[in-house]
C-alpha cells in the first residue's frame, strides 16, 4: 500500500460516495478535506485566542472569537464527522451535506469564515478564518468543474446566437463598415473653422 493510498484510507469515510466525480483528481478531494480538517483546527484554536481578549475589554472580538470557534466546529464536523463519534447526528448531517453540491459548501464556508475577519481584524481572526475562506475557495473552483479542451472553448466561440453572424477575422474586418484606413483618406469636405 503506497503513502498516497494510505493518506486517501485515513481521509475517507465508510460507505462514502464520490460526490465529486470521478473528474476531479485524487490530490483536490483529499487535499481540500484536509485543508478543511487543518483550517478547522486552528479556527478553533485561534477563535479561543480571540476569546480570550476579553481581558483587553474588546467585546467585538470576544463576539468575533465565538463566531469564529464554532465556524471551526461546523467546518470539522462536516470535514471530519470521526471526531465527534459521541453524537449520533453528526454522520447524518454531513451526508446530507455530502450529497449537496460543491458551491454549497464553498458558500457556506466562506460566508462563515468573514464576519470574524470583519468584527476583530488581526492575525488571530485572519489567520483562522482566512483557512476556512481558502478552504470554501478551493470548493468553490472544484465547483467550477475541469477547463474545457481547447477545440470545444474554439467551437462554442464559432457558434451563431439568435442568428448573428460570427465575428470575421480578417485584417479588412472594421468595427463601421466601408472604413478606410487612414492613408486612403481624403481631406474633410466641409471644415466648420472652428
Amino acid at each position: 500500500m503506497s503513502f498516497a493510498e494510505k493518506i486517501t484510507g485515513l481521509l475517507a469515510r465508510p460507505n462514502q460516495q464520490d460526490p465529486i466525480g470521478p473528474e476531479q483528481p485524487w490530490y483536490l478531494k483529499y487535499g481540500s478535506r484536509l485543508l478543511g480538517i487543518v483550517a478547522a483546527f486552528f479556527a478553533i484554536l485561534f477563535g479561543l485566542w480571540n476569546v480570550f481578549s476579553i481581558i483587553t475589554l474588546s467585546v467585538s472580538c470576544l463576539v468575533a472569537g465565538i463566531i469564529q470557534m464554532v465556524a471551526g466546529f461546523v467546518v470539522m464536523l462536516l470535514e471530519a464527522p470521526c471526531c465527534f463519534v459521541c453524537f449520533e447526528q453528526v454522520n447524518v448531517i454531513a451526508d446530507k451535506v455530502d450529497s449537496k453540491p460543491l458551491y454549497f459548501r464553498a458558500g457556506l464556508y466562506i460566508t462563515m469564515a468573514i464576519p470574524p475577519i470583519i468584527l476583530c481584524f488581526g492575525l488571530a481572526s485572519l489567520f483562522g478564518s482566512g483557512l476556512i475562506f481558502g478552504t470554501g475557495v478551493v470548493y468553490g473552483m472544484m465547483a467550477l468543474g475541469k477547463k474545457a479542451s481547447a477545440e470545444d472553448m474554439r467551437a462554442a466561440a464559432q457558434q451563431t446566437f439568435g442568428g448573428n453572424t460570427p465575428a470575421q477575422t480578417n485584417d479588412r474586418a472594421g468595427i463601421v463598415n466601408n472604413a478606410q484606413p487612414f492613408s486612403f483618406t481624403g481631406a474633410v469636405g466641409t471644415d466648420s473653422n472652428v
